[in-house]
């Protein structure tokens, strides 16, 4: 049986804040710690969608595969976030597969409907998970048009500066972004191939807006960079 999980573990959950200490008692009590290696799946598409997954370490992808078998990346969830909530709408099967990245994902797991026990009791709760499935439903939707409507060099450009924003650390004017992505990871993001991502990432840098390596990027200044 997995280890269930420790009260303190979910204080650095920002959509937990609203749990009292015995709140966070019964749902430590109801969760398991689980550990997904590098590169493996931790739910597919068309399974059971009955758990909620809170990840401590390590990045996950959330993603469907096209007809053709392409990886399309709808999201990626870092540390102390939520995935894994659409069962909370009354989802059956899962429509979305989510697999860990370049790093083995430490996370916990609880069941929808003991989680939702949970939820029915804390209002300020219900209220955070509400507005976190808003925000993500936004986040998508702006994606989407962004697709349809936006050049794969904007589209870049825009995944730069929100995962600055999100995830960058300020330095000066620089910022300094840890992301652990491949290539073909921001391709995927994006809606465009490895070879594009490449040529773009290769002129920005030309251009000394950028500096990337394996696991950073760093912008030279967010304001200039277009």
């Amino acid at each position: 049986m997995s280890p269930i999980a420790s009260p303190a573990a979910f204080d650095k959950f920002s959509l937990l804040q609203s749990l009292t200490d015995d709140e966070k008692r019964q749902l430590a009590a109801i969760s398991e710690r689980r550990v997904a290696p590098k590169h493996s799946f931790i739910y597919l598409a068309d399974e059971p969608s009955e758990y909620l997954y809170f990840p401590l370490e390590g990045a996950v992808k959330i993603g469907i595969y096209s007809h053709d078998g392409r990886e399309i990346i709808k999201h990626i969830q870092h540390p102390f976030s939520l995935f894994g909530e659409m069962s909370l709408t009354g989802e059956e099967k899962r429509a979305d597969f989510a697999s860990s990245m370049n790093r083995e994902v430490v996370y916990y797991r609880v069941r929808t409907t003991d989680f939702q026990k949970i939820m029915q009791q804390n209002f300020p709760l219900a209220q955070a998970i509400m507005l976190f499935m808003g925000e993500r439903l936004r986040k998508a939707e702006r994606q989407w048009e962004s697709l349809i409507l936006k050049d794969v060099r904007t589209r870049i450009v825009e995944f730069l500066k929100e995962s600055a924003g999100e995830r960058g650390r300020q330095v000066g004017f620089e910022t300094l972004v840890k992301h652990g992505l491949t290539q073909q990871d921001i391709a995927n993001l994006v809606g465009a191939s490895r070879q594009t991502v490449t040529a773009v990432l290769n002129e920005l840098r030309k251009s000394n807006l950028i500096h990337f390596n394996r696991n950073t990027i760093l912008i030279r200044d967010i304001e200039k960079l277009n």
